[in-house]
């Protein structure tokens, strides 16, 4: 029998529709990709330069279990240049992803039926990690009328004597919402000592299209951030992220690394070194690309009536109100597929709150976002 905690564990959505698709594709039937998180462009060229002279230099050995001095000094000046703020090598642990890290600092932070303050909608992964460490979601509803902002009094409220943890995402997956630096203010107030840390996953940083990144760090030193290289250097499959810690944390969530994981890839932290030293330009270019596809998925979307109150301001999704075709998001996004043979993510998969909702994805090429749209004009149009 399984344990309870696996049991726990609900589909990732995204995931089962990209499968889905798949399965259509074997079969010879074309389609369009809006449901997946992943930029179809490759890494940039010095990144993938730097990885396989690593490779012939027999850089395929364990390394230190917080990652190369070289990587972690690297992501420290990006820190400094970027946000202004002084982050130490020694605070920074790097990771096969940030998804390991996530995993690693629930099970660091959480006793079992601790609480996680988070917004709903919410990043689809976030709950199975709280729970699989034992603890518990406690969500506050954000809506598009209110551009889906975190407010600091609503965090508040929500605060309890179990809370051990605020969790932020910005920019936001699924809403592509930067929030602003007056909530991100508010909320870090709310942490400090003997009160609940923030965790800031800022995976999507390098994909704000209005105004610049804006850390948690530079509002409090009580924080863990969250960070890789997946989004914004179009490296997904290298499997490259990195936990910022408070100095106090560091050497119990090393002990945990080693433990589970010894070290991360040493060629692919080199392709990390590459792409924060000279990479730079080629995620600016990606950027403007992303941008370019925003205008013309929020466009697109209203013109086939479905509703976007809140135009995303970072990240590569919207998250669209479908409610007036179907309240049923997971029903509307299989038929999506099976008929106009799009792929998108159905709200549900994001929390309550997005329910009726659907997500899409503009990390696909313009013409493709073109094309899924075209498709779906008649289907939408048609009798329900």
């Amino acid at each position: 029998m399984m344990s309870a905690r696996s049991a726990l564990i609900e589909p990732f959505l995204a995931v089962e529709m990209s499968e889905r698709a798949e399965d259509l594709e074997r079969r010879g039937i074309d389609v369009v990709h809006l449901e997946f998180g992943e930029p179809d462009f490759e890494a940039p060229a010095v990144v993938r330069d730097a990885a396989e002279k690593a490779l012939k230099d027999g850089r395929t050995k364990y390394t230190h279990s917080l990652g190369i001095l070289a990587l972690r000094e690297a992501i420290s000046e990006h820190y400094r240049v970027t946000y202004g703020v002084d982050v130490s090598p020694e605070r920074i642990l790097v990771t096969p992803g940030t998804s390991p890290a996530m995993l690693l600092l629930f099970g660091h932070l959480l006793d079992a039926g601790d609480e996680v303050v988070l917004s709903d909608p919410y990043y689809a992964c976030y709950p199975n990690f709280i729970r699989y460490a034992g603890g518990v979601p406690a969500t506050v509803g954000i809506t598009g009328h209110d551009g889906f902002q975190l407010r600091a009094d609503a965090v508040a409220g929500r605060i309890g004597a179990r809370t051990k943890a605020i969790l932020i995402n910005s920019p936001s997956n699924p809403t592509g919402t930067v929030l602003a630096p007056d909530s991100l203010r508010g909320i870090a107030a709310l942490g400090g000592k003997g009160g609940p840390v923030i965790v800031s996953d800022e995976i999507y940083h390098g994909l704000t299209y209005e105004g610049r990144d804006r850390t948690i760090l530079e509002f409090t030193d009580h924080a863990f951030v969250l960070n890789g290289f997946s989004k914004a250097y179009a490296m997904t499959g290298w499997r490259l992220g990195y936990l910022i810690a408070p100095a106090d944390h560091v050497r119990a969530l090393q002990k945990a690394f080693g433990n589970f994981f010894i070290s991360t890839n040493e060629f692919v932290q080199w392709g990390g070194v590459a792409a924060l030293r000279e990479a730079g330009e080629d995620s600016r270019r990606f950027r403007a690309i992303f941008d370019e596809r925003r205008h013309a998925m929020v466009a697109g979307l209203r013109a086939l009536g479905l509703g976007v109150e809140h135009e995303p301001t970072g990240a590569f999704y919207v998250l669209a109100d479908a409610r007036r075709f179907s309240a049923d998001s997971r029903q509307l996004a299989l038929e999506l597929l099976e008929r106009c043979h799009v792929a998108v993510t159905p709200g549900i998969a994001f929390g309550d709150n997005a329910e009726g909702y659907l997500r899409f994805s503009y990390a696909a090429s313009l013409e493709r976002i073109q094309e899924g749209l075209a498709r779906l004009g008649p289907f939408l149009a048609g009798p329900r």
